[in-house]
């Protein structure tokens, strides 16, 4: 009975008819209330309708019930992290990795709250587990780079931010690490220049770009 009502649930969320929704995971939490599933799907309905106070209610419950609730950790942690309390979410994205979660996702979003921190070196073999597990997400390919080049691993990242730009030439933020990663980590101000005016001709308030566009042009002439 509880999986049908949590299956009804997710279907109307996906098809965003929320209060059906919300009927759903209330008969859900009802006729299993020793059931952190019902709670889990409660919460992150909350979370996706912005009554973030609520749902951080419910993920605690779906804790309470069940102390091993990887989705319950992950999506109190998501909340946190909104919230930018990146060290409080770190935790939970961690434990929410040690009791079985699944994918990508929360291996970058904890690197992604060290990060926030400063804490490159702490973040980086996580954005490393999630680049090895989803080696096509540009997203976490760029994260990934980005990263790389701020602990000045310049070698390893350049492959990576290349890979972007493969995929995604209009990706400005991939071109504008890359000119940057010229800039800093080689001779090369032609490649350099290249990139950065790609990413301000992409994007034209990307003033970072074209201010450092600028500026290797000048020690050039």
């Amino acid at each position: 009975m509880d999986t049908n009502y949590n299956e009804i649930g997710i279907k109307a969320f996906q098809e965003k008819r929320y209060e059906e929704a919300a009927q759903a995971f209330t008969q859900a939490i009802e006729a299993q209330p020793n059931d952190a599933i019902g709670y889990v799907n409660f919460g992150t309905l909350l979370a996706a309708m912005g009554d973030i106070e609520r749902a951080e209610r419910f993920f605690q419950k779906a804790i309470t019930v069940d102390e091993k609730a990887a989705t319950a950790y992950y999506g109190l942690a998501n909340l946190y992290y909104e919230a930018e309390r990146y060290t409080e979410a770190a935790k939970l994205y961690q434990k929410s990795i040690d009791y079985g979660i699944e994918g990508a996702d929360a291996y970058y979003m904890l690197a992604k709250s060290f990060e926030r921190e400063q804490q490159f070196k702490l973040a980086l073999p996580f954005m490393q587990r999630a680049a090895e597990l989803a080696p096509k997400d540009l997203q976490i390919c760029l994260a990934y780079g980005i990263l790389l080049c701020s602990l000045e691993m310049f070698d390893f990242a350049k492959p990576e931010l290349e890979f972007v730009i493969e995929e995604d030439w209009n990706n400005a933020d991939a071109h504008y690490n890359l000119g940057v990663l010229y800039a800093v980590a080689s001779t090369d101000t032609d490649k350099a220049k290249y990139h950065l005016k790609q990413a301000y001709t992409l994007q034209p308030e990307f003033e970072q770009a074209k201010y450092l566009y600028d500026m290797i042009c000048q020690r050039s002439n």
